[in-house]
């Protein structure tokens, strides 16, 4: 009877390089023939006498007996705990170990133990995602509180419980620079309202008299000096030439719109009163009536500009403003008649402009105060002096071009936003630095909470169930204790609850 050794041939269908035959023996030689086909075929065959020889296509036969050392054994893979435990069933096609036995677990259904490596890989896998898994849910169990919530180890960093005020911010965007301009025109012609409004009568002598006084008062005459942009211009500087005679500058809150001379009465005689005074002119009271006192300071005046002592003032005679002047734009030049634009200005010191979304409308009134930053990251102190009236861009945008009144009859409103434009003026010019034109950020106060606990807000951790606690450090360890949350600004968040007080330690990450 022929032994199940001798008889049994197992033919296993291995890697798709090739297929893999055994062939045992019941001799007792124990001959065994393996062949490995396509490119990577290997032949092995055992004799009788425990030899061993392995061919590959094209290489030498070679049955020399092999060293202890590289003599091939059959149970060094696969008998640790960790790599039975980790040993995952495997369903292709295969075949049992090189030597035929069942120590090497293979199974009479031909699935065979993954190797050693590949199970430990996939061991230390499944750890760390799982590890990873606890860390990403940011939640804790149970209610927040006693020892049920104590933390397994210490926070990464700490952070103490804060009493404060707290203030929520909203932060728009300006930009400093000098204001608006305007614009400084030529004088009206004789034929205009220079005489006519004086409500007294004027001979002709008179007439050729205010006539010399001022070539520029009747909008005749040439242009023979303007100043330089950016040029600061006070009470009594010269603000431009014509035909030489200078045309200075008068503080006051409207234009001279008629001839001044003795008996005129009003506040425009008041207003060029004490601008003469300001200027060092003595000898008359300053009211609202223009008498002989006021005629001998004037002489005196016209004389210090080197024109004709009339001792009238025409309206041309002075250009009048509510204050000093920065020269921003001249829009003549010498050897120019006289007439239209002269030059634009602007105020001297340095404000702040915002056109403000009308949704924080109820954060500014004059003399609100503001931070403002510079692009140099500096800030400034700041308070608001005028708001003008809310205005959109849409209608901007409709007065550039005839046909735009057809083309919004089809248009929504929608992407139009009513802004509210803010003036803010900075005390502090020098703490301006250098800068004459630039983008600023206008910190707006909202809300303020005083006397409040506060943590930072990534101290916060999210609770099972909902709400919120902190991980409280304690002389045991730590703890998570629940917190009811306030009002947040500045990256801090007021909290109170059990157990929460000033000085207390919480956790928050690195």
């Amino acid at each position: 009877m022929t032994s199940r050794d001798e008889t049994e041939a197992l033919s296993v269908a291995a890697e798709s390089s090739g297929a893999l035959e055994r062939h045992g023996s019941g001799s007792g030689s124990g001959e065994v023939s393996t062949q490995r086909h396509s490119s990577g075929e290997v032949s092995t065959e055992r004799h009788s006498s425990g030899e061993v020889s392995t061919k590959r296509p094209g290489a030498v036969d070679t049955a020399e007996e092999p060293s202890p050392d590289t003599r091939p054994r059959t149970r060094d893979l696969d008998t640790s705990p960790i790599a039975e435990a980790a040993t995952a069933p495997d369903t292709a096609a295969g075949g049992g170990s090189d030597d035929g036995s069942d120590d090497d677990g293979a199974s009479p259904g031909g699935r065979k133990r993954r190797p050693l490596r590949t199970s430990l890989i996939a061991l230390a896998a499944i750890t760390v995602a799982a590890a990873a898994g606890v860390a990403a849910t940011g939640t804790i169990g149970g209610d927040g509180g006693g020892s049920g919530g104590s933390a397994p180890s210490g926070p990464p960093a700490t952070a103490k419980v804060e009493r404060t005020t707290l203030t929520d911010t909203e932060t728009v965007d300006g930009n400093l620079g000098y204001g608006d301009a305007t614009t400084v025109q030529a004088p009206a012609s004789s034929s205009g309202t220079g005489d006519g409004q004086s409500g007294q009568g004027q001979s002709g002598q008179d007439q050729a008299g205010q006539g010399s006084s001022a070539a520029g008062s009747a909008g005749d005459g040439i242009v023979t000096w303007v100043p330089e942009e950016g040029k600061k211009i006070e009470r009594g500087d010269t603000v431009y030439r014509v035909d030489q005679q200078r045309i200075p500058l008068l503080y006051g809150s409207f234009p001279l719109y008629r001839t001044l001379r003795s008996g005129s009465e009003g506040d425009d005689v008041r207003m060029l009163e004490k601008n003469l005074r300001a200027l060092g002119y003595t000898g008359f009271t300053v009211d609202d009536t223009y008498n002989s006192a006021t005629a001998e300071a004037v002489k005196e005046w016209q004389d210090d500009l080197n024109r004709e002592e009339t001792g009238t003032v025409a309206a041309g005679d002075a250009v009048v403003a509510d204050g000093a002047r920065r020269v921003a734009d001249v829009k003549t030049s010498p050897g120019a008649a006289l007439s239209g634009s002269i030059l634009s200005w602007t105020g001297t010191e340095r404000i702040v402009g915002v056109d403000l979304d009308v949704q924080f409308e109820d954060l500014v009134e004059k003399g609100t105060k503001v931070t403002v930053e510079l692009p140099d990251n500096t800030t400034v102190q700041a308070e608001v002096t005028d708001i003008g009236t809310p205005s959109t861009s849409q209608g901007d945008d409709s007065a550039d071009g005839s046909g735009s009144g057809s083309g919004d009859s089809g248009s929504g409103d929608s992407d139009d936003k009513a802004t509210l434009p803010v003036e803010l003026t900075v005390k502090d010019q020098k703490g301006l630095g250098r800068y004459q034109a630039a983008a600023v950020q206008v910190t707006l106060k909202a809300e303020s909470r005083e006397d409040v606990l506060v943590v930072p807000v990534s101290a916060l951790v999210a609770q099972r169930g909902g709400g919120y606690a902190v991980e409280v450090v304690t002389a045991d360890g730590t703890e998570y204790r629940p917190v009811k949350l306030g009002m947040f600004a500045d990256s801090r968040v007021e909290v109170s609850g059990k157990g929460i007080k000033e000085g207390t330690v919480v956790g928050v990450p690195k």
